[in-house]
């Protein structure tokens, strides 16, 4: 976009707060913000996938723009890395009979955190159904997050979730007792044995925390966060793209553009330097392989402490409604979509309530458990969840981003944050005992 059309969104937007001396639009500009989200997006990230050369790579420089911006650590860490333990499962040897015939491994997706398993019919394990015209993720998450061992018969018109269900990674925050083992194309098992082996092992992973302390209401915290990891590089195997030309999963919207907002974030608010309350700047890893970082990450705090929590998303397209907006999960269970349109009067910019409330966001992302306890806690995003063109796919690169817009994005989030901050505002909590 040309020099002459930027400066007319930035008037339009009226970000004209002063920053130490400075505009807004000094400290969170289209340059910087784009020096960012490329060093994230960048083929020697590999894709950021968790428990990678690429995801310590991108934790690396995270924690050296924390560090150049100024932020303390967390807790007086020695550094800005959150470590933490989870357990992994791979899978040594697995055999499948149903009723006398044995299953073709390819058509087998197991989950076990034990290093051997024998079970048949007769042990504790019940049989379950995924049918034709069921809600296959619904159901799909019952069984894998239940605490009950079931073989699960899951009928063929599902097949094409199958290269993406092998593709989950066999982690967990502690070792789970049970067994969950998806069989697809059979539809009865009147007897059956599974005999599972695997190696268990411990592996450690890390946030990136930075904080910079309140003035006046230090123990009141307002927090800013996006995850850093995504899918490393495809593999025929798990049904993703393997060539020379396209193998590496970006993740430049996902979630490169909510971890470039968070550093933007930090720099300005350090910037700025009049915060009443204590910020909080962190960065998951493991939200793809189901939100692991963000749940370590909040036990860690007291939610009766956290004034807000803003989860920064896919903020890198333009939302369903074009540019100078994005939606906020949750919207209705607080007022803090209100306070934060209300610190933006006089701009161009609007914050929509989520119009995909199908898909249940609100509970879903890295917001979810502080959410869960009462805080205002809401992810904001511009992602089109019913036409995302590039979500999970290799094509999700810095190419395919508005940088202009995703700037401006960042803008009104320094800026509708501003009266939460100081201090000045406080949202209402979340109703837990309306919680499904």
């Amino acid at each position: 976009m040309e020099k002459k059309v930027l400066g007319l969104i930035a008037l339009s937007l009226g970000f004209s707060y002063a920053v130490a001396g400075q505009s807004i639009d000094k400290v969170i500009e289209l340059k910087e913000v784009t020096r960012i989200e490329k060093v994230l997006s960048a083929d020697d990230m590999q894709g950021r996938r968790t428990f990678t050369p690429g995801i310590d790579k991108a934790s690396a420089f995270i924690e050296s723009e924390f560090k150049k911006i100024g932020l303390q650590t967390f807790n007086g860490a020695p550094n800005y890395r959150q470590e933490f333990f989870m357990t992994e499962s791979k899978e040594v040897s697995s055999k499948v009979t149903i009723d006398g015939k044995e299953i073709d491994k390819a058509k087998i997706v197991a989950f076990s955190y034990q290093p051997q398993v024998s079970l048949t019919e007769k042990n504790d394990i019940s049989v379950v159904r995924i049918k034709k015209g069921d809600n296959v993720g619904q159901k799909f998450n019952e069984y894998y997050n239940g605490k009950k061992s079931v073989l699960v018969l899951v009928d063929d018109s599902f097949n094409g979730l199958l290269a993406n269900i092998k593709h989950i990674e066999r982690m967990a925050s502690e070792a789970k007792e049970n067994t969950v083992v998806f069989v697809f194309g059979v539809s009865e098992a009147t007897t059956f044995s599974i005999d599972l082996k695997n190696t268990i092992a411990k592996k450690a992973l890390n946030n990136v925390v930075g904080v910079l302390p309140g003035k006046s209401k230090p123990s009141e915290y307002v927090i800013f966060s996006g995850h850093y990891d995504h899918l490393g590089v495809g593999s025929p195997e798990e049904g993703m793209p393997h060539n020379a030309t396209d193998s590496i999963y970006n993740g430049a919207n996902d979630d490169a553009a909510g971890t470039t907002a968070v550093i933007m974030l930090a720099n300005y608010f350090k910037k700025l330097n009049n915060n009443e309350r204590t910020i909080i700047f962190t960065t998951f890893v493991a939200e793809e392989l189901g939100g692991f970082g963000a749940k370590y990450f909040s036990k860690q705090m007291n939610p009766d402490k956290v004034i807000a929590m803003f989860n920064l998303e896919m903020i890198g397209t333009e939302s369903k409604w074009g540019k100078n907006s994005a939606y906020i999960t949750g919207y209705e269970k607080t007022n803090m979509g209100e306070i934060l349109q209300k610190n933006l009067e006089g701009t161009a910019f609007k914050f929509y309530p989520d119009p995909y409330p199908q898909e249940q966001l609100f509970y879903r992302s890295d917001n979810a458990t502080l959410a869960k306890l009462g805080v205002p806690a809401h992810t904001i995003s511009t992602s089109k969840m019913d036409s995302e063109p590039n979500y999970h796919k290799a094509s999700d690169q810095i190419e395919t981003l508005d940088m202009n817009n995703m700037t401006a994005v960042i803008k009104a989030i320094a800026l509708s944050s501003s009266s939460i901050i100081s201090g000045k505002d406080t949202p209402t909590r979340v109703d837990t005992a309306q919680l499904r």
